[in-house]
């Protein structure tokens, strides 16, 4: 673990500078930012660190104006990292993903830099970042929906990574039994408790195993595992009876998707 901490501003207190953490695991990467943003008199680097982790706890701690964020990283990659956030600096993704796969978000981080790129190159990202900071331009709102991004169209969720206090938690996605809507979270149950976690059940849907996760109600997405068996509830109503001895409504569109998923 990398974690670096710089005190520059203590000794400029009157410093108008924006700050900026840098979040990346390999040294060289974090290396050539710091060479690189040490020409831009506007930026005042504050941090670095090597995990999301540390990432987490330093925007918490220093709500900076600007994060470099590589995606894949050890313990939890950026897009986690992101999911966890409650204040959102802007953001300047520093990965080794090609352009494909950045395109579906690139309206929403400020901009994105494909290693290995030239100090030309990351001269324009800083020059954007500073426009729309000293416009107070940042669509906090859009920057939101960046968590909800689905990356790699191949790829489904294999674990959800949860915050509880000051400590993160990351569940593999065959430990859920099920989802429950709660306004804008969801909360996360599973054999060790329930966790609440800010995502939409439309993201959720789209993202896990359709063979694995069936939405069975407008509140409900319940592990296919789970299922011990269906009961009747009320006039024409449904129920699912679970393994844990749960009991889960199903509305008439989530019977019919149960029954495809199920062959029956």
């Amino acid at each position: 673990m990398t974690l670096k901490l710089f005190y520059t501003s203590l000794k400029h207190p009157i410093s108008m500078n924006y700050s900026v953490i840098i979040i990346d695991d390999e040294q060289p990467a974090r290396d050539i930012i710091r060479s690189y943003l040490s020409r831009h008199v506007d930026f005042e680097l504050i941090a670095e660190c090597s995990n999301g982790f540390e990432g987490l706890k330093l925007i918490h701690e220093h709500k900076p104006d600007l994060i470099f964020l590589d995606i894949q990283m050890p313990k939890i990659t950026g897009f986690e990292m992101l999911e966890l956030l409650d204040h959102f600096p802007a953001i300047i993704f520093s990965t080794a993903f090609d352009e494909y796969a950045i395109k579906a978000f690139d309206m929403s981080a400020v901009d994105y830099l494909l290693k290995p790129y030239s100090q030309i190159r990351f001269d324009q990202a800083v020059k954007r970042a500073l426009s729309k900071l000293t416009e107070q331009s940042i669509d906090r709102e859009q920057m939101s929906k960046l968590v909800e991004t689905k990356y790699l169209d191949s790829e489904k969720l294999n674990r959800i990574v949860v915050k509880t206090g000051f400590k993160i938690k990351v569940i593999p996605i065959d430990q859920i039994e099920y989802f429950e809507a709660d306004d804008d979270y969801v909360i996360v149950y599973t054999p060790e408790g329930r966790f609440l976690k800010q995502q939409t059940m439309k993201y959720l849907v789209a993202n896990l195993d359709s063979k694995e996760f069936i939405r069975v109600h407008r509140s409900f997405i319940v592990s296919i595992n789970q299922i011990v068996q269906i009961e009747p509830y009320e006039k024409d109503s449904k129920v699912l009876m679970l393994k844990n001895g749960k009991k889960i409504k199903v509305s008439k569109s989530g019977l019919k998707s149960l029954k495809e998923a199920l062959g029956l």
